[in-house]
């Protein structure tokens, strides 16, 4: 039986996984024509414009709002919105603590709710009972690239008269029964940071098919101003979100590539599913027949340590990187960070709401702890492989499993 790399054996994968970001003679050009253009800045620019249209007609929407950051993006849409003072915005609390923190943000409360078990997406039965009088928005976020039950969600959206906000940070290129994910509600928003699937180390977007919100997301977006008018007019209270001509042209490149890329992320996960299911305390997150593409920030499986010998979550995860398969720790549940747990998120708050006792955060949130502690995530970067890639991965952890005792 071959010894554990973490304990001096051979690694199980010994082919390297494709390296990211990716990058060709594309991005050169493009940076080059940036360079020689001396138009570095968005607003006289040509790059960043062709990227928005370019990215929001990939995503069959119809507006797209460069900004410089995923987070600044969920901030913008919920300004777009009006949502402030003494609002609710439902959030799962398995997240990147930007969906809260964009809340927190404007002034008003994230009400965290449970994700699903086998999806680890907001459950929508659990954001439809969080609503109140107050909640003005629910935002879902596609977790791993998943899309959440945009269906269920769409209609509990359309019944209380809410907005829906598509946190779409790991979704670029996902689809919902052939549909592109962003737009099933007012929008989405989608980041371009350095581990996500299209990069320009920074940047982020808004997409919507919804004229109004369009309007006034890119009014907030560029200091208040508004398209064709003089640029010393303010129409409403905005800041500098805008993105760079540099990103804009490095992004387009990306876009290029980025079809092909989800295709094979797409079939690369649905190998993983059944080579994985195979495997004794190993299930793949859910897959769902609606979903038509999964963009893959991440192949996300739960790891029952009880098929392991009890083998801890982390030194499954040390074993795992030590035969080679790159990976990336989950979200720990929005519930137990400092800033829930010490109070420190009512400082943005203000009123009886900053005073009231948020019971939510009271709750045990099982799906949460089950997504923060019993998961692993292998990075996007290795499903850009080949079915031999995905068949290393497979032995790896079947290798683990029958030496788990080793490891305690």
């Amino acid at each position: 039986m071959p010894k554990l790399a973490i304990h001096g054996g051979p690694p199980a994968k010994t082919k390297p996984f494709p390296v990211w970001p990716i990058f060709d003679e594309r991005e050169r050009e493009a940076l080059k024509e940036v360079l020689e253009s001396r138009v570095w800045w968005r607003t006289p620019g040509t790059k960043t414009l062709a990227f928005e249209q370019e990215f929001a007609s990939y995503h069959q929407a119809k507006h797209g709002i460069a900004v410089t950051n995923g987070t600044h993006a969920l901030e913008v849409a919920l300004a777009a919105l009006g949502i402030g003072a003494g609002a609710e915005v439902i959030v799962p609390n398995a997240t990147f603590v930007a969906t809260a923190s964009a809340a927190l943000f404007a002034g008003a409360l994230p009400v965290l709710v449970d994700v699903s078990a086998d999806s680890y997406c907001i459950d929508p039965e659990l954001a439809e009972a969080a609503i109140t009088e107050n909640t003005k928005a629910i935002i879902a976020v596609h977790m791993g690239g998943r899309p959440a039950d945009l269906d269920q969600l769409t209609a509990v959206a359309e019944k209380h008269g809410i907005a829906l906000l598509e946190d779409a940070a790991h979704a670029h290129g996902s689809e919902w029964r052939g549909r592109k994910v962003g737009a099933f509600g007012i929008g989405g928003t989608f980041s371009f940071q350095a581990s996500k699937t299209m990069t320009a180390g920074e940047g982020g977007m808004i997409i919507s098919d919804d004229d109004d919100f369009e309007r006034l997301a890119r009014s907030t977006h560029d200091c208040g101003r508004l398209p064709g008018r003089w640029f010393y007019d303010h129409f409403v209270y905005g800041s500098n979100y805008r993105l760079s001509e540099w990103q804009g042209a490095v992004l387009l490149a990306q876009l290029t590539r980025l079809d092909e890329q989800t295709a094979r992320r797409h079939a690369n996960g649905r190998l993983l599913d059944r080579l994985l299911s195979e495997l004794p305390g190993i299930t793949p997150q859910s897959h769902d027949s609606r979903i038509t593409r999964n963009g893959q920030y991440a192949y996300i499986f739960h790891y029952d340590k009880r098929a392991f010998a009890s083998v801890p979550t982390d030194r499954f995860v040390e074993a795992l990187e030590a035969e080679g398969i790159p990976t990336q720790a989950p979200y720990p549940p929005l519930h137990k960070l400092d800033l829930f747990t010490s109070g420190a998120y009512r400082d943005r708050l203000s009123g009886a709401q900053a005073r009231a006792n948020h019971e939510f955060l009271n709750d045990a949130f099982p799906n949460s702890q089950r997504e923060a502690w019993e998961t692993v995530w292998i990075t996007q970067n290795a499903l850009l492989g080949d079915e031999e890639d995905m068949g290393e991965i497979a032995a790896a952890i079947r290798k683990i499993g029958e030496n788990a005792r080793d490891l305690l």
